[in-house]
């Protein structure tokens, strides 16, 4: 089982969370994205973008914060945190 723990915060408390399961056999990254795309919607928010400094964090960590830099619109939280908890 894979799942993928995303959570948002503005001033250091947390607003909303889910955590997305996927039991598929499929690739680490597919499950990822697929993942990303089912939280962004859950959470009405555009897909962010992968910077080079977001995508290095989270194969050092398999955790990640998205800020305002990594999406287009307005968003209304300080920052997107999403981080793998179990893996197959």
């Amino acid at each position: 089982m894979f799942r993928l723990w995303a959570r948002t915060f503005r001033d250091n408390h947390l607003l909303q969370d889910t955590c997305i399961e996927d039991g598929s056999i499929d690739t680490r990254t597919h499950k990822i994205f697929r993942a990303l795309d089912e939280i962004c919607y859950e959470f009405d928010l555009s897909k962010p973008i992968w910077l080079e400094k977001t995508i290095a964090e989270f194969k050092r960590h398999s955790k990640v914060r998205f800020t305002q830099d990594n999406f287009i619109e307005n968003i209304e939280f300080d920052y997107l945190e999403i981080q793998v908890i179990e893996e197959d």
